[in-house]
């Protein structure tokens, strides 16, 4: 039964995670701290293996349909990976309620960061720069265009999104996706697609971390993973009949809601 609860949980996760290009661990976190009883750093270790399983489904999705964009993608993985590295050693040795305070504070940045600030796009329709880039919007297969702005700022604001990621397991999906919608320019379908496919690195290298220094329950994060999987091919679906706006809202309204959550369980009240 509790294999079956395992992979449900994971199914949800990885579907939600897809969808917002979170990678699931918002979800991950309280559910296997709360219901589950896993300590945090037990849990962040556990959710960054089903953001790899949720992100090699989703990213197999978005790369085919040319809705990730790969170059910038693969571009901010370098500083992010070595963040995710970074953190996840320092989460080794961070007590509990820590872990979950930061946790908490990171969606609810996220979160406000969402509500308050317009989805920002550059289109160029001149291939002007190099950063120069198009995507094919699913709701009206329309090619639309958009030029990737304050690209040194991002790579030096994916370390932090990468430290993040692994103290608090939630893949850094928090961090870049309103940094590459609000700060990089980058269109919200583009920049949660994008998401998805970096989150799978990301987590990766955070979660070798913990498993060289013992932290990785393995037969949580196996059934974690299948249901992970599962889900993101199911996100990948939804995301086809979503507008980007409504995205938004529906993103901060899950930040904060969870972030609640995560309060009421450093305080000891969940």
């Amino acid at each position: 039964m509790v294999i079956l609860a395992l992979i449900s949980v994971g199914l949800l996760a990885g579907t939600m995670g897809t969808l917002f290009g979170v990678g699931g661990g918002i979800l991950l976190i309280p559910i296997l701290t709360i219901v589950f009883g896993l300590q945090a750093n037990e849990a962040v270790a556990v959710s960054l293996v089903g953001i790899i399983a949720a992100s090699t489904g989703a990213a197999s999705h978005y790369v085919r349909i040319n809705l990730s964009n790969v170059r910038l993608g693969l571009l901010l993985e370098i500083t992010t990976s070595i963040g995710a590295m970074m953190g996840a050693a320092f989460a080794m040795y961070m007590e509990n309620w820590i872990i979950l305070l930061i946790f908490g504070l990171v969606l609810i940045y996220s979160a406000v960061s969402m509500i308050i600030r317009k989805e920002k796009i550059i289109e160029q329709p001149d291939d002007v720069s190099d950063m120069c880039f198009s995507y094919t919007d699913n709701k009206d297969y329309k090619t639309k265009r958009y030029e990737v702005r304050n690209v040194k700022g991002g790579l030096l604001a994916c370390t932090a999104a990468g430290i993040m990621s692994s103290m608090a397991g939630v893949g850094g999906g928090t961090i870049k996706v309103p940094l590459m919608n609000i700060y990089m320019h980058v269109p919200m379908k583009v920049a949660s697609a994008t998401s998805s496919y970096m989150m799978g690195i990301t987590a990766f290298s955070g979660a070798v971390v913990y498993f060289v220094h013992g932290g990785l329950l393995l037969d949580y994060a196996s059934a974690i993973a299948v249901g992970a999987f599962i889900g993101s091919i199911a996100g990948t679906r939804l995301s086809r009949v979503l507008n980007s706006e409504p995205m938004r809202k529906y993103f901060s309204i899950l930040l904060l809601i969870i972030s609640v959550i995560i309060f009421l369980r450093m305080g000891g009240i969940l």
